[in-house]
């Protein structure tokens, strides 16, 4: 049986803390039917605040490596969960706008010659790389 904490995550056992913003309100927080609170972004980063917060500071050698490791992966996760829905409707817009369906119809068609090499096939892998780093490591992007 499992005990609910007051300041942690419904349902989770004491020690697990809720994440440190509040993400209850950001609407790709609400849990798709049939499940309930918490979301998976708000699991997630319930456990990325617990391996930053409480596991980093009290681990050294390869384990303090491994748990930074962690940390960012799910911190990608978090923002795919947060980014990734609308990316891909932009994405799907973009490619269709070039006249493919998807990546690798659109790789195949630059190698083909069938794509024009101007500013929209540019403009398209601009964003699609911007949109890969806004997820993987958004201390690389510039400003636009």
């Amino acid at each position: 049986m499992s005990r609910s904490a007051p300041h942690g995550v419904p349902g989770a056992p004491h020690d697990v803390p809720r994440a440190p913003h509040d993400v209850a309100s950001a609407p790709h927080d609400v849990p798709s039917a049939p499940h309930d609170v918490p979301s998976a972004a708000q699991l997630v980063a319930a456990v990325r605040d617990f391996l930053q917060t409480d596991v980093l500071p009290a681990v050294e050698g390869r384990a303090r490596y491994h748990t930074r490791v962690a940390v960012n992966v799910l911190g990608m996760v978090e923002r795919e969960i947060r980014l990734g829905p609308e990316q891909a409707e932009r994405h799907a817009a973009r490619l269709a706008e070039l006249g493919v369906a998807d990546d690798a119809e659109l790789a195949a068609a630059i190698r083909q010659g069938r794509v024009t090499d101007d500013a929209a096939l540019l403009t398209a892998l601009e964003q699609a790389v911007r949109a890969k780093l806004e997820v993987s490591n958004p201390a690389y992007l510039t400003p636009d």
